[in-house]
């Protein structure tokens, strides 16, 4: 718990220019430096950036954390099949064993080897997934082993400039720019001001859409049980009624977990579908080594899709009859997609 008591300080500095901030300045102006020379030496041609034989679309935030990019990335992978292309997924494997070798993800697969991320990609987009520290191997990697990828999508990866991109999607939250500086003083990778093709805001309670973005919602409407084989569904408003047993003990306990990196945002979503819950937030990428259920008091738990793929891993979670899945689906307010495939039209061929 100490990990998210410094997480949620820090991110709480981030968001406002206080004492904190302003001591971290100085460094931030630092990591601008060499934010603005790496970009130099690829405009300079000092460095060359290598063009796949396929475009490449990157969906990533300058906004350190999670602003909802893996339902962004489902979406859009869902959105150019329906247009007629054979997508694939390069991610950098966040926590993923040996991923300076870039490897495939399978289906059912250990989350160990690919990070949690790009396992739930591959299991819900149902497309080829490929995973590895440097992107330009793990295109390469994935062309080679599928041939039939007409367009890569790069999940994350913007500030990663020695792959060649055609599009980026640049996707931001109800956090905005937090307060505006860099890191380590605010919470900006790069500066706010750097170009890109499209802008997508995953929109929360009070989001203002800035002008010229595409607004986003991502929403659950049921949930599977963990330990259920078949994966047995109920709607999540199903979960608002109190069975004879529960009215006894005044109302169903429900504990929303998340380990994602705005826990905030799951929570908001379940609360938007009715649903009154004790918040549980867990750090990013939470590998759950310790179980946090155990001797938990609560007749539910629900958990998001990313934090499912590693705890069905682990017998003593898995077999917990009280955890529930929420699926979440990515909402696009517009014609991003249609928008999307006339850039991809208008690529020169090779």
């Amino acid at each position: 718990m100490q990990d998210i008591s410094f997480e949620s300080r820090l991110m709480q500095a981030w968001l406002q220019r206080g004492w904190l901030a302003r001591l971290l300045w100085p460094l931030s102006m630092l990591f601008a430096f060499v934010t603005v020379a790496r970009r130099a030496m690829y405009a300079l041609g000092l460095r060359r950036a290598t063009r796949l034989p396929v475009p490449v679309v990157v969906v990533g935030n300058i906004f350190v954390g999670g602003t909802g990019k893996t339902p962004l990335t489902i979406w859009l992978v869902e959105a150019l099949r329906a247009a007629g292309y054979e997508p694939g997924v390069i991610s950098r494997g966040h926590g993923a064993a040996a991923a300076q070798v870039p490897r495939a993800v399978i289906l059912g697969g250990d989350p160990r080897l690919y990070g949690d991320e790009p396992l739930l990609i591959a299991e819900q987009a149902r497309c080829p997934v490929m995973v590895g520290r440097r992107r330009v191997a793990a295109a390469k990697a994935l062309l080679q082993v599928h041939p039939e990828v007409n367009v890569i999508i790069s999940d994350d990866g913007l500030q990663h400039y020695a792959l060649a991109r055609d599009i980026e999607i640049v996707l931001s939250d109800s956090r905005g720019v937090g307060n505006g500086w860099l890191l380590p003083a605010g919470p900006l990778r790069e500066s706010r001001h750097r170009r890109r093709d499209f802008t997508v805001v995953n929109l929360g309670r009070d989001s203002v859409l800035p002008a010229g973005a595409i607004g986003m919602t991502v929403a659950g409407s049921d949930a599977w049980q963990l330990c259920s084989a078949d994966h047995h569904r109920r709607a999540l408003a199903d979960f608002m009624h109190s069975t004879e047993q529960d009215r006894l003990w005044g109302g169903t306990r429900i504990v929303a977990a998340a380990g994602i990196g705005n826990p905030a945002r799951f929570f908001f979503t379940l609360r938007n579908a009715g649903l009154q819950i004790i918040e549980m937030p867990l750090p990013d990428h939470y590998n759950f080594s310790a179980n946090p259920f155990a001797g938990l008091d609560a007749d539910l738990i629900l958990i998001t899709g990313k934090d499912a793929v590693k705890c069905r891993a682990i017998e003593s979670i898995r077999n917990d009859p009280r955890i529930w899945v929420v699926p979440v689906t990515a909402h696009i307010d517009g014609p991003l997609a249609e928008h999307i495939v006339e850039k991809l039209h208008e690529r020169p061929t090779a």
